[in-house]
């Protein structure tokens, strides 16, 4: 059973050549990518934040396999759900899934579950995936939908999938999937993006998680970053690197309710 597209032709192009096209135009030219052990992408359509995304994966090697973190929008499946087998499917083609990383997290970490019910109508990872598949044709994946907002949990995973990548797959990536603050006015979102993008480029994910909440952020994918980051940490990262930050408003000119877009990498 493979994994059907559900945002295909609205998130991004529906056509195989359309969607080249605008990836090659969003990707640009950097001759010179580097090595990251993690990064956070949003996940909004490519008109809104597909100049973010492309900066990111145009400034990295996109391994051979690729964890993805994704937020759990529509409330379905378990707290950690993990797809395990079965191809993802995008015009640009079919991606397999790392089975075995999969097999050694759940055995890892009990808190990840195979469930497929979480991803079915869920497009944060989705979304993410053209852009590996346009940088890495090769690349295998493995998903986790995140439904939980338990500080130690979260932490829990980072670490788990951190220690199992160190041990299996030294080289692979971890893409945490997350807009910023939702429908707020440009300079409220920009305020209190300012503040959630501090923490995280100086990976403190305690901090992450306090300023979020004292500050009443509406950032979709806090819970992913927050693993990501703490994966990352178990990796030995030592820095962590604002690329690009926008808002819808930069595309629609309307800034009186915008959606924050921010594009990290972890090193």
């Amino acid at each position: 059973m493979y994994r059907s597209p559900i945002a295909s032709g609205s998130f991004y192009p529906g056509n195989k050549e359309e969607l080249e096209s605008t990836l090659k135009t969003l990707m640009g030219d950097c001759p010179q990518r580097q090595k990251a052990l993690g990064v956070i992408s949003p996940h909004a359509g490519y008109l809104y934040s597909g100049r973010v995304m492309g900066s990111v994966f145009s400034r990295i090697e996109v391994p051979d396999t690729v964890v993805i973190l994704a937020p759990n929008h529509t409330g379905r499946g378990t707290p950690f759900s993990v797809w395990p087998e079965g191809p993802w499917r995008t015009p640009l083609g079919d991606t397999s899934i790392d089975e075995e990383l999969v097999n050694e997290i759940l055995n890892r970490c009990e808190l990840v579950e195979k469930d497929k019910a979480a991803h079915q109508n869920e497009h944060s990872a989705e979304v993410i995936l053209p852009f590996l598949q346009y940088s890495n044709p090769q690349v295998k994946i493995v998903v986790i939908v995140i439904r939980s907002g338990n500080f130690e949990d979260l932490s829990l995973v980072g670490k788990s999938i951190g220690d199992v990548i160190k041990k299996t797959k030294p080289g692979a990536l971890v893409v945490a999937s997350s807009d910023m603050t939702h429908y707020e006015s440009q300079q409220s979102a920009g305020k209190k993006d300012k503040s959630t993008i501090a923490e995280i480029v100086a990976l403190r994910e305690e901090g992450l998680y306090r300023v979020v909440r004292e500050l009443d952020v509406s950032m979709c994918g806090v819970s992913p970053v927050i693993s990501m980051m703490v994966c990352s940490k178990e990796r030995d990262a030592t820095k962590a690197e604002l690329i690009k930050y926008e808002t819808s408003g930069d595309t629609t000119g309307d800034y009186k309710q915008v959606v924050g877009y921010a594009g990290v990498i972890v090193e």
